[in-house]
């Protein structure tokens, strides 16, 4: 949590929008998740100038309330609320939180023009039986009626939840870290904050020694202050804790949370009474004890780093200090350590001892080791200002830490490249700038010192390119498309077919899903018809995941029942996904899983019940979709796991490439019906494309007619009758009804055709369609013996 109140500090923002500015933060890499404010319209500072028993209660007043622009009546249910006291009035308009409007309203016939508010009403407390029972919140009197009560509390803040990369590391951790980003993204300087203090005359190496046994700690600072005053914090302080997230406690352990949520540099504070005179930075030995200052004992290994004072630890270095020397109400003296440890064994001691905190999370990211002396010079700065603390002269320091600067050279030429767009020398001057990175630019070349700050940037080109991508805007970048060989038809492989096939089967009214790759065991059993030897993984997540599947039907099993628990009773499914055997053989199946109504008239809602042959004109439909027409046939077989009787093989060009049938009653005693095909078999079987013919950019004419007919003459008799007698101008011919009922003899029986004229080069005039439909009515009825019925 980033509070912009806070980084105002540091960076001028007047005049910024700072919903607007999260947008750029995020376009720059910085990815700000939610921006919140507290902000609550129509909230202000009320004074109770007059309070009386409501007439129709016995524990409603009457209040009337001065807002500062008028004087309003507020019905109040508070036991506290009295006459000369100032209150938080929400007034008509407002929206507390949990979206409670406040609207005009009539109390036990009493109007109410707002409310006095308790803080659990602003959430600003938790909403327990205790809270509520404080009543309102009562202002202090100072406060200005009409303005804003969050004010007060140092609520009126905007706060950024950023979701960090773990590339960015500690900077945008903290406060000023943050600071420079804003200030690199609108190119404006950023102001350090106040490290002056005063010293006096003793000299804290007259009370103290260090002595660093481990290679683990680089960098040691340690600065003693006395006369140290507990209390508790300035309410700025309190209020900038709150908004990142942290509980104030007292001046003492507030003022080293806000100097490392403002540098990123954890600080300890030891009791220097209970500390001693010496400290010793080492390992731990093994099993080692220590009482954490959360009251719990932890045991200790040789891979963790311990603070003691000559015998016994008194600090877990960068994650939690120690009971035995913790700052309390009677501490007077302390000593203030600054130190940089190794981050892989803070990350590995915290997480082993289950003690992730604020402090370990910045260590394990890494530390700037300037910032390790600016946080103590901070904390002095502070703890003489709010503690009345008296900072001794001297600093005890250990200091084995590389300051080899971080320095790459580079021709601009080599960010073009990375990058792919041309951006000037001075464009890229600007940004190094902006960045506030130290640079020369000799003969071409640029070399760039980047700051200790920057703790994720490397000394390498491709780093730097992309600070100045970022800054430049990636929304600058040309978008080009990747060059290469390409088949003609899009898609390639299987890939073009299984889009093919997932779209025609979409089309029959199928519904596509998706389930795992992995099964148990009792699922792997089921439907082995192609007698594979399966993957059994020897490190599942779970045993209902251990087994890569070899057939589909299971899952659409699973995904069946799920459905019919829930009430579905028409089911209609299929899923294209691959499987592998033990030889990590890839098959690619189509299955499809039909159970209840099949709908194959959507316009009409005409539906027909699953069974085998209804599946059967799916399985039909789709290979010939696929240009296997007259390719195919089904033959009966007996198959595992499908009904003995109802059950067959897919074969194409005599080959099995699948199977059919129904579920074995032994399984499941729904009737649910199945099918299986290789999309591998179907490839390799040179699936042939569908010709498809040009529409008619001139308008169809459609005719309607009907015919009484003998019983025995079918639909297909008459229709090659007028196909005949059309011609080439009649393009369709759709069977719409039959009819045998009233005014038709029981011998006969009526069948009505819609029928389609167009031409693709022309449009088609009125008397040649009639023409040629006198035509086709003359020819059915003497042909065939037909009547036209009217």
């Amino acid at each position: 949590m980033i509070s912009l109140n806070w980084v105002k500090d540091y960076i001028n923002l007047d005049g910024i929008d700072l919903k607007k500015l999260a947008v750029k933060i995020t376009k720059a890499g910085i990815n700000v998740e939610k921006v919140i404010t507290n902000h609550i319209d129509n909230l202000v500072v009320g004074k109770v100038l007059e309070c009386v028993d409501h007439p129709n209660s016995d524990h409603l007043h009457i209040c009337k309330v001065d807002i500062g622009t008028e004087v309003i009546q507020i019905v109040c249910g508070a036991p506290n609320v009295k006459e000369n006291i100032k209150v938080i009035v929400a007034l008509i308009g407002a929206i507390l939180p949990g979206n409670f409007e406040i609207k005009k309203s009539v109390i036990r016939g009493v109007e109410s023009y707002g409310m006095i508010c308790s803080l659990s009403e602003l959430a600003l407390e938790d909403n327990t039986p205790e809270n509520y029972a404080k009543g309102i919140y009562i202002l202090p009197a100072d406060i200005e009626i009409g303005s804003d009560p969050l004010s007060y509390f140092g609520l009126d803040d905007t706060i950024y939840d950023l979701d960090v990369h773990k590339h960015r590391n500690n900077d945008c951790y903290y406060h000023i870290g943050f600071a420079y980003e804003i200030a690199s993204i609108l190119n404006k300087k950023v102001k350090l904050p106040e490290l002056s203090y005063n010293e006096i005359e003793d000299n804290i190496n007259n009370h103290f020694s260090l002595k660093v046994d481990t290679n683990k700690c680089t960098y040691y600072l340690a600065k003693m202050v006395t006369g140290v005053k507990i209390c508790e914090s300035p309410k700025f302080i309190q209020n900038r804790l709150i908004s990142a997230g942290m509980r104030p406690i007292n001046n003492v352990v507030d003022i080293s949370n806000y100097v490392m949520l403002e540098y990123g540099q954890p600080l300890h504070f030891f009791d220097k009474d209970k500390l001693g005179d010496k400290i010793i930075v080492r390992n731990a030995t093994d099993c080692e004890k220590i009482i954490t200052l959360d009251n719990k004992e932890r045991i200790l290994n040789e891979k963790d780093i311990v603070i003691t004072d000559g015998q016994k630890p008194v600090c877990i270095a960068g994650v939690m200090g120690g009971l035995n020397t913790d700052v309390d109400e009677n501490t007077s003296t302390i000593l203030i350590e600054s130190a940089i440890f190794d981050s892989v064994s803070i990350r590995n001691t915290a997480s082993r001892l289950e003690l992730k905190s604020e402090a370990s999370i910045r260590y394990g990211k890494g530390l700037n080791y300037e910032y390790t002396k600016d946080a103590i010079n901070r904390a002095c700065h502070l703890l003489e200002k709010y503690a009345n603390a008296k900072v001794l002269s001297g600093i005890v320091c250990y200091d084995n830490i590389d300051k080899k600067k971080k320095i790459v050279s580079f021709y601009p030429e080599e960010v073009n490249k990375m990058l792919g767009i041309e951006i000037s020398k001075e464009d890229m001057a600007n940004e190094l700038d902006r960045l506030m990175f130290d640079y020369e630019f000799n003969d071409g070349k640029y070399v760039v010192t980047i700051p200790n700050r920057r703790l994720d940037i490397d000394p390498f080109v491709n780093d730097i390119a992309e600070e100045i991508g970022r800054l430049y805007g990636y929304e600058n970048l040309n978008s080009s498309l990747p060059k290469g060989v390409y088949k003609k038809g899009g898609y390639i492989g299987d890939v073009k077919y299984k889009k093919i096939v997932s779209f025609r089967l979409r089309s029959l009214g199928l519904n596509e899903c998706k389930t795992y790759t992995l099964v148990s065991p009792a699922m792997a059993n089921l439907f082995n018809y192609e007698n594979k030897e399966k993957v059994i993984l020897p490190n599942p997540m779970s045993a209902d995941k251990s087994i890569v599947r070899t057939t589909l039907i299971p899952s659409l099993l699973s995904v069946y029942d799920y459905n019919k628990s829930r009430k579905v009773n028409d089911i209609l499914l299929y899923e294209i996904s691959k499987t592998y055997d033990a030889s990590y053989t890839e098959d690619i199946k189509i299955t499809i899983l039909m159970k209840g109504k099949y709908i194959f008239n959507s316009w009409q809602n005409s539906y027909i019940k699953c069974d085998f042959y209804v599946i059967k004109g799916i399985v039909q439909n789709l290979l010939d979709y696929l240009g296997l027409k007259n390719r195919y046939n089904f033959e009966k077989s007996s198959i595992k796991d499908l009904h003995p009787g109802i059950s067959a093989n897919i074969i194409v060009d005599r080959q099995i490439v699948g199977i059919i049938g129904k579920i074995n009653p032994t399984i499941n005693k729904d009737d649910i019906y199945v099918c299986e095909i290789s999309l591998n078999k179907l490839i390799k079987n040179n699936i042939k494309p569908l010709k498809y013919k040009e529409a008619s950019k001139y308008p169809d004419i459609e005719k309607d007619v009907a015919f009484i007919v003998k019983k025995d003459i079918t639909s297909e008799t008459i229709s090659n009758q007028i196909k005949k007698s059309g011609g080439r101008l009649l393009s369709k011919i759709n069977v719409f009804d039959l009819y045998n009922g009233e005014n038709i003899n029981t011998d006969e029986k009526s069948i009505a055709f819609k029928l389609t004229f167009s031409d693709n080069d022309r449009t088609l005039t009125e008397k040649e369609v009639m023409d040629i439909f006198e035509n086709i009515i003359t020819d059915v009825t003497e042909n065939l013996d037909a009547k036209l019925r009217s």
